[in-house]
């Protein structure tokens, strides 16, 4: 049986999305990261970094999000959730997935948590990196939108759907609540990123979630 250990709104979505686009038997073991679970010593078991998602098949114990998503693919590759080994195709989804989650989701990360980089919480300093991490945000954001442009497909990675769409849905939703009328506004705004989070938002699959997760709107 396959387990996911997740969070509302958090990377957890991204497996969770796969895990219903599949189809297959799952579990879903919410954890209870206000009150101290990430810090358990049951928890930290499972991911001694005290990060969600972890994802449990049999013995296996996986964390770190995009191979939990790699995973799942090579385990399910009847689902097409990358392009085939060996093609120049495998390598650009490679390429972007990498991207997602060592410069998009990093950089999300700063701008939410930034007194994770400084001594005192609440400083100018703090104040700082949050404003130097929402822009980065707002370029990788537009370096989103125009690849969409560049290949016009339905799918960020052209014509099929794969396990890119669920990352990138999920990183640009937790830029909903940016402002409209900032400088940096919220993916959804892009022309390009616009209608594409929405034919995301539209799959059953996606809709799901939303539902699992407990989530009110706005979803993206």
């Amino acid at each position: 049986m396959i387990r996911l250990h997740f969070y509302p709104s958090t990377a957890a979505m991204v497996p969770h999305i796969l895990l219903e686009e599949l189809g297959v038997p799952y579990e879903r073991a919410r954890i209870d990261r206000e009150h101290g679970a990430l810090d358990s010593p049951a928890y930290r078991a499972l991911n001694p970094n005290g990060l969600i998602p972890v994802l449990e098949d049999g013995d296996l114990v996986l964390y770190e999000t995009a191979a939990i998503c790699l995973h799942l693919s090579d385990t399910h590759p009847e689902a097409k959730l990358m392009p085939a080994l060996g093609t120049p195709e495998r390598a650009q989804a490679y390429k972007w997935l990498m991207w997602l989650t060592n410069t998009l989701q990093a950089t999300l990360i700063v701008y939410f948590y930034p007194h994770r980089w400084v001594n005192e919480a609440g400083s100018e300093s703090e104040a700082e990196i949050k404003a130097v991490a929402k822009r980065r945000v707002g370029a990788q954001l537009d370096q989103l939108d125009a690849e969409l442009a560049r290949h016009g497909g339905p799918w960020f990675l052209g014509e099929a759907y794969s396990l890119l769409d669920a990352y990138v849905f999920t990183l640009c939703r937790w830029t909903r609540h940016f402002s409209p009328d900032s400088p940096v506004r919220p993916a959804r705004e892009r022309p390009h990123l616009g209608p594409y989070l929405q034919r995301v938002l539209d799959r059953p699959a996606l809709r799901r979630v939303m539902t699992n997760e407990g989530l009110a709107e706005p979803w993206v």
